[in-house]
């Protein structure tokens, strides 16, 4: 493996153990026992809800190429459970706030455990029933999780502020440590153990399995609207009418699709990008380096969050602008550098500043979950978040199916630029978020002009 990526990897955990070591007063909140307790709970359940979505992962692709299927069966495979995710996402969020929420996280550890089962058969249906499970479950895993916990959060009295420190914990190991430990593991049951293909998903399972009896035993339930006579097509409408009405969710939610879409399309991209002319690059290796680059970036949130200013709305506008920039870089190397013609060389130099680039693209997700759910937390209202937050998810899905059945009709830099443009756009946004947030802010009282004119008047008996 060449220097050049112990380097990059090197560096960034130079970097976030650095960060982490020197937090002071200022990057800390002053907590509970009771809140620490609460808090802890929460990030061992998602990180074992993490690490059964993170096992998966890389070897999904790889399984069903095992099982002999092509390009295009492998394609529908992967349309299919963005697209189950798609229809099914909206009723089964408004199913958790009717129903509860713990019980929508119960139902997501069984809907997952099953589509993992279903990874023992080569049969093409029972393959797509698990596609469709696991797009079930992919909806629960974004929505019904983050939806108990604010409304757990608030219901045992603690600070609102106290919210940012569970947010960037739980993305700092469940989308950073977690990620890198399973994608080691995973490797070890698949190559160094020779278990096979099928085993992460095995593992995957045990994992939620225990995720599951740890929400079963200590979670209480709770819901969004207890109103009995509510059916799902008036929850469905409740959950329209407040995003129609309120810009600020709006844009949330439109901020939202233009960069979870970006992020997805990216996943897809980045491979062929580093790997122009099959160039042997160590895939394994760069995916934990580009995981690390995301444990970064929730440390930085960790600090920007525990602090008053600058405020959230404030600096995701630079975060991105940045993130928009690093997807640009593809496009700038494709016309600033002279292409590799060595078939199954080493990186190029241009690879290498692709690298960096992807990189900081990643330490952008990690800013980008923590502060996201900050704000989802402050603006969405509590009987509709898990529905309204699946109501976001429908045009994220949209958007990746699309990208997915035309992956090949594009060239990959013509793709790095829609996503680059759609970064920009929700730093747009999110300029015109703050700003309708600033001027709905409760203006001070002038108590002096009070005073004064209170003097004024006369005293009437």
């Amino acid at each position: 493996m060449e220097l050049f990526y112990f380097l990059v990897f090197g560096a960034l955990t130079a970097v976030v153990a650095a960060l982490e070591l020197s937090k002071t007063g200022k990057d800390r909140m002053n907590t509970s026992s009771a809140f620490n307790a609460f808090k802890n709970n929460y990030i061992l359940v998602y990180s074992l809800m993490m690490a059964g979505d993170w096992l998966q992962g890389p070897y999904v692709y790889y399984l069903y190429s095992q099982y002999g299927f092509g390009k295009g069966d492998i394609g529908q495979l992967f349309i299919a459970g963005f697209g189950s995710s798609m229809l099914f996402g909206t009723i089964v969020g408004s199913l958790a706030d009717k129903q509860g929420r713990k019980r929508a996280c119960v139902t997501y550890c069984i809907a997952y455990i099953l589509s993992c089962i279903t990874k023992h058969s080569p049969e093409y249906k029972v393959l797509m029933l698990g596609r469709i499970l696991g797009g079930i479950a992919t909806s629960l895993l974004f929505s019904a999780f983050e939806s108990w916990l604010v409304a757990e959060h608030n219901k045992r009295g603690f600070e609102q502020q106290w919210l940012s420190i569970t947010f960037s914990k739980a993305i700092f190991l469940g989308n950073g440590l977690v990620a890198i430990v399973s994608g080691l593991f995973g490797n070890l049951l698949v190559d160094t153990l020779g278990f096979g293909p099928v085993s992460p998903f095995d593992a995957a399972a045990c994992f939620l399995a225990i995720g599951m009896a740890i929400i079963m035993s200590s979670w209480s339930e709770n819901y969004g609207d207890p109103s009995e006579n509510k059916d799902l097509l008036a929850q469905f409408k409740a959950a329209a009418v407040a995003i129609a009405s309120d810009e600020k969710i709006a844009l949330l939610g439109a901020i939202q699709s233009l960069f979870e879409g970006s992020m997805y399309t990216f996943v897809f991209l980045w491979t062929p990008a580093l790997s122009p002319n099959e160039e042997e690059i160590p895939h394994g290796f760069i995916f934990a380096t580009f995981m690390l680059a995301s444990m970064l970036g929730s440390s930085i949130a960790s600090r920007l969050l525990a602090r008053s200013s600058p405020k959230v709305e404030s600096y995701m506008q630079i975060v991105f602008v940045i993130s928009s920039a690093s997807l640009l870089l593809p496009i700038l190397t494709n016309f600033l550098t002279a292409p590799s013609k060595v078939k199954r060389g080493s990186i190029s130099f241009s690879g290498c500043i692709l690298v960096a680039g992807f990189c900081a693209f990643e330490a952008c997700v990690g800013i980008f979950w923590p502060s996201m759910m900050k704000m989802r937390s402050q603006y969405i209202p509590e009987e509709a978040r898990s529905t309204i937050m699946n109501f976001f998810r429908i045009p994220l899905n949209i958007f990746v199916c699309v990208v997915l059945y035309n992956v090949d009709a594009f060239p990959m830099t013509v793709m790095f630029g829609m996503c680059s443009i759609f970064l920009f756009v929700a730093a747009v946004l999110q300029w015109r978020l703050m700003m309708i947030a600033e001027s709905q802010k409760p203006k001070p009282q002038d108590w002096t002009a009070l005073e004064r004119s209170t003097e004024a008047e006369p005293l009437h008996i």
